[in-house]
């Protein structure tokens, strides 16, 4: 990095919530310099020394991106004129700032912080003004001061704002004591990053509190892989591994932090499980919320026969015995879980009950966990759906977790509620939907029992299925028109247990064999950048997907996207492109949230809007390389990231099976080779092979897929929704 020094004349943008700034810097040979970077609380007249990189911006031409910043105090009386003048202190503007500078000259900083009360004795400053003034620059300078001070703990700029949000003046002093505490939820911080701060520290802090945040952090890191809980004894050895403690030590910790309330500990059959606080409420909040809708249900009627024949006649169609059940069950009882496999006839039946709810003047919402499957519900339905998060109004919160404006004090405006692809939905957004939903609204959930669980916490769909406490219609009949998709018998055979037809020719399910990991790669490629577009006329970015079993090896994620970028979207002066780490994000690629980011800004046909979700997938439509930022258009959203959000996006020319659920794509590739054992099974092949709308191509060994059909281990996922549901307290 090069280096640069000289003076702050000017403050040209400020992003508060980040610290990113762009400022005017006068060098000591006179050149006035535009700089850009996290810079939190820099004000005109500040002896600025920086570390960075000159870089030039298309519109603003050159420009010094800072990564690293020292900076001094005004000192000399023009400075501290300079400083005050800018207005960085509140009442404090040019014509008091000379009155000020004037009358106590280099004592200006003490005077302020120090003797309020000699401001007052210049003519316009009340002693209650003075105050003020005081307190604004004393406030000023805690900021800064904290900033510093963090610094040299090795925190970046970003982090040491964030510190400073929560805990306020005392961040230094409290962080010095317990840097676990950025471990919070407010803050964020991983425990191996307060880990690495904590070893930076004058004194190391106690034993103790890097215990219980290593505790905390594994019950997390399980939450990651689905888990609402995790039995207490399961907790000892990836504590152990962590800390390098024992298991006497953890067990004292954990009951310290269930006296915190930092965790909670329950005995379910016999065994004691493991929360984070807010996971086990929302479990516990669902099940009692689905109690009370069966004592006070709400008001059904009976549905004739008659209706449900007119709906046939008008619609030219005729329901099966199960459909018919379905929609009986949901017009009677107001309460239907309706699942079932492709072509059973889902659709149908929702578009039925839709009918017959409407009929009756009811204001129905429907809703899906995400944007694809709320685009192809409205596609399907002829109505339009919401996104859950947006049916709630998904307000900007602090931290991991996001609150709605939608809630049991404000409940959403409906008298039905119908929500596709409940397989989907982890425990905390149900628990939020089903608190939002009003005494006596309707409540029909569809979803796909046979479909991975969600990739969130939670098994909400088989938790409410296996519970047997509401009324569950399980389609299972194929209709004959879908049975001529070899895709969608193929999907029903997987799901039975019995081989796919792999040999068909002249159908929408191809098995393309390949020997190994190289050939299969290079046919992926193949298919995807000339084969399937010549052929069919799709389109590489919105209409082919490559689903992989793992992240890992020559044929997952991480290496198909580098060389599937390579061929679709290869390197061009005219298009601008950010490194970062080992990745490169160019103009033009295909990119997916990869987390949950309650706080990012989109713009849609003039809507305002904020938070982008996990498996989000849009195009990248502009970079700006000197600030490190970027747009990316999410199905019309366009959403801004800057540099400290790059590391939530990844590239998604290929993706897993796991980050397709909600989605339909019409051709997808699926590579099966070399799968990892732990990832062979049944109810992952399904996903994938149900996600292809009109081709679906398998590239590799077909003894890999026989595997898979072999395998109908379910993934294993601790939750205890079924057991409060039950009412086993």
């Amino acid at each position: 990095m090069e280096s640069l020094c000289g003076m702050a004349e000017n403050i040209v943008f400020r992003k508060a919530e980040t610290g990113f700034t762009v400022l005017d810097l006068s060098t000591p040979d006179g050149e006035l310099v535009t700089v850009v970077g996290i810079l939190p609380e820099i004000s005109p007249g500040e002896e600025l020394s920086l570390l960075g990189k000159w870089g030039n911006h298309a519109s603003f031409g050159r420009q010094f991106k800072a990564e690293l910043c020292e900076r001094n105090m005004p000192t000399t009386v023009a400075q501290i004129l300079k400083y005050l003048s800018s207005g960085t202190i509140k009442g404090i503007g040019p014509a008091t700032a000379v009155k000020i500078v004037e009358k106590f000259d280099e004592d200006t900083f003490d005077v302020l912080e120090n003797h309020p009360e000699k401001l007052a004795t210049i003519k316009g400053i009340s002693r209650r003004k003075a105050d003020k003034m005081s307190e604004d620059f004393k406030s000023q300078f805690a900021i800064r001061e904290t900033v510093i001070c963090l610094e040299g703990y090795g925190m970046t700029p970003t982090e040491c704002i964030d510190a400073f949000k929560v805990f306020g003046p005392m961040a230094v002093d409290r962080i010095r004591e317990n840097p676990y505490i950025l471990c919070s939820d407010a803050v964020g911080m991983s425990f191996e990053r307060a880990d690495s701060i904590a070893r930076l520290l004058p004194s190391p802090p106690l034993n103790d509190f890097r215990v219980m945040a290593g505790i905390v952090h594994v019950v997390k890191h399980n939450l990651l892989n689905g888990h609402t809980c995790v039995p207490r004894d399961k907790l000892l050895e990836p504590s152990n591994s962590l800390l390098q403690e024992d298991n006497d030590t953890i067990d004292i910790a954990i009951d310290t932090l269930e006296h915190q309330k930092q965790l909670v500990v329950e005995k379910i059959n016999g065994r004691e499980f493991v929360f984070l606080p807010y996971i086990y409420f929302a479990e516990k909040q669902a099940a009692q919320r689905i109690r009370v809708m069966q004592q006070f249900p709400p008001a059904g009627k009976s549905t004739l026969n008659e209706e449900i024949n007119k709906i046939e006649e008008n619609n030219n169609i005729k329901y099966e015995k199960k459909q018919r059940l379905a929609i009986a069950t949901a017009i009677e009882k107001g309460l239907l879980i309706l699942t079932g496999g492709p072509g059973t006839g889902k659709t149908t039946t929702i578009n039925g009950i839709l009918e017959l709810f409407e009929k009756d003047n009811l204001n129905v919402a429907l809703t899906a966990p995400t944007g694809k499957a709320a685009q192809r519900m409205s596609e399907i339905t002829g109505k339009e759906a919401k996104t859950i998060h947006r049916l709630l109004e998904a307000e900007r919160t602090t931290g991991e977790r996001m609150s709605f404006a939608r809630n049991a004090r404000n409940p959403i405006e409906a008298d039905a509620v119908i929500v596709d692809e409940l397989s989907m939905v982890d425990v905390v957004l149900f628990a939020s939907l089903l608190d939002a939903l009003p005494l006596g609204c309707r409540l029909v959930m569809v979803g796909d029992s046979d479909q991975l669980p969600p990739v969130g916490a939670g098994n909400v769909l088989h938790d409410l299925i296996r519970s047997d406490v509401l009324p569950v219609v399980k389609l299972d009949e194929v209709f004959r028109q879908a049975m001529e998709s070899l895709i969608v018998s193929n999907a029903h055979r997987i799901v039975k247990g019995e081989m796919p037809i792999m040999d068909k020719v002249d159908s929408d399910f191809f098995y393309m064999p390949r020997k190994d990991a190289t050939s299969t790669s290079n046919t992926v490629v193949e298919l995807c950048k000339s084969r399937l577009p010549k052929a069919y006329g799709f389109s590489p970015l919105t209409d082919i997907q490559v689903l992989c079993p793992s992240k890992k090896g020559q044929v997952g994620t991480i290496n198909l996207n580098r060389v599937l970028q390579k061929e679709l979207n290869p390197p061009d002066k005219s298009k601008k492109e950010i490194a970062l780490l080992t990745r490169v994000f160019r103009e033009g690629d295909k990119v997916m949230q990869i987390k949950n980011n309650y706080n990012i800004n989109w713009t849609k046909n003039g809507e305002e809007g904020n938070g982008v979700f996990n498996g989000d997938v849009g195009i990248i439509e502009m970079i700006e390389p000197s600030t490190h930022s970027l747009v990316i258009n999410f199905d019309g959203r366009h959403a801004t990231y800057l540099s400290e959000n790059l590391i939530e996006i990844e590239l998604a020319y290929a993706i897993t099976v796991h980050k397709s659920q909600g989605s339909e794509f019409e051709a997808t590739i699926i590579p099966a080779i070399d799968i990892a054992h732990q990832l062979c099974y049944r109810n992952l092949l399904y996903t994938a092979v149900t996600r292809a709308r009109s081709k679906l191509i398998v590239v590799g060994n077909q003894n890999q897929v026989f595997r898979m059909v072999e395998n109908d281990k379910k993934v294993r996922r601790f939750s205890a929704l079924n057991y409060f549901l039950l009412g086993e307290e």
